[in-house]
């Protein structure tokens, strides 16, 4: 699995949430919701400065941005791509099939 966060939503995470260098956010599922990928479930998100067993870390502008090893099963199979969306003043989760499955 990778993690790829477009400049502009890197901004639009240290503007909303206060990020500073050296902090993190943690990605996980969570019940209820729909994503493209899952249906019953969508991505959740939290500040988290200290990841425990991260199966994934990518640093973008000096944060963390990782999933656990415990939220794998949400991920598996999938790269997460975090974009911008102007419209909705928020991220934008897009997955990619890898091949994490065979």
């Amino acid at each position: 699995m990778q993690i790829s966060v477009t400049d502009r939503a890197s901004q639009w995470f240290q503007d909303e949430m206060g990020l500073q260098h050296g902090m993190g956010v943690r990605f996980f599922g969570k019940v209820y919701g729909k994503t493209p990928v899952h249906d019953g479930f969508s991505i959740g998100m939290s500040r988290d400065d200290h990841p425990i067993d991260p199966i994934v870390d990518t640093e973008k502008d000096g944060i963390h941005y990782f999933v656990a090893e415990l939220d794998e099963w949400f991920f598996k199979g999938f790269d997460l791509t975090i974009e911008y969306d102007p419209k909705t003043d928020g991220p934008i989760y897009e997955y990619q099939q890898n091949n994490e499955l065979e």
